[in-house]
């Protein structure tokens, strides 16, 4: 059974891409900052698909240690979804520093930091996935998150040069887009401003977590074998 390491697993689209994973026949390595109780309803329902680890991506100093320790408790992954994130709505200038500081850290260097030592069994098996979680709002920009925005475009960046990097090994590095879904990352976005976002899609509709957990299922697949350095948008049609 394959591996995958999902971060930012215990909501949200993390949850959506380990139940759909298990879906595919994956085993799940679900990583988070804390267990919730529909997490547990999943390890519960299929213990023998899916193991919890907590991690907390502020701490990168671990990262190392906890990847080899991912590694030698479940095997080399298959795959990894680079999804754990942080979001912090405010403009620029009354931004806090720490604030800014915590978005680089855990948006841009855990995820590099964790790539780099699961990537390294990935090497000795010369095949893997590697799936990197950016925005929309990478390329669309929003009022309010242009540091959340600028980190999210630094992973579709480094998705672009590590692609190239190791194609040659048989490992598919991509990006996944999603538009604005209602988790609790976006719950901010109520009434007229969350409205003014579903009148933006072709469809009339927000796109699903499930809608994005389709897309990475089909980046994890044998199929995409010779899909590498690539975006997958999933916003229904808003930033068309």
């Amino acid at each position: 059974m394959k591996i995958i390491i999902v971060t930012g697993a215990t909501r949200g689209l993390g949850l959506a891409v380990a139940r759909q994973c298990i879906a595919d026949g994956y085993k799940v390595v679900a990583v988070g900052r804390t267990m919730t109780e529909e997490l547990a309803f999943l390890l519960q329902q299929y213990s023998e698909c899916i193991d919890f680890e907590r991690y907390d991506f502020s701490d990168t100093e671990g990262i190392h240690l906890f990847a080899v320790q991912i590694t030698k408790k479940y095997g080399r992954p298959w795959g990894l979804v680079n999804n754990a994130a942080i979001g912090r709505d405010g403009v620029l200038a009354t931004l806090h520093e720490r604030d800014i500081a915590d978005l680089i850290k855990i948006n841009i260097e855990a995820p590099i930091l964790l790539t780099k030592y699961i990537l390294r069994p990935m090497l000795i098996n010369r095949c893997g996935r590697i799936i990197n979680v950016s925005s929309i709002i990478a390329t669309s920009g929003f009022n309010g998150l242009s540091v959340y925005g600028a980190t999210k475009a630094a992973l579709a960046g480094f998705t672009k040069s590590l692609a190239r990097e190791v194609g040659k090994a048989g490992i598919t590095v991509n990006t996944l887009a999603p538009g604005y879904m209602e988790t609790d990352m976006t719950s901010a976005l109520q009434g007229d401003r969350l409205e003014s976002v579903r009148r933006r899609s072709p469809l009339g509709h927000l796109a699903t977590v499930e809608d994005a957990a389709y897309a990475v299922s089909y980046l994890l697949s044998e199929q995409s074998s010779r899909v590498t350095g690539t975006t997958i948008t999933v916003d229904a049609g808003s930033s068309c």
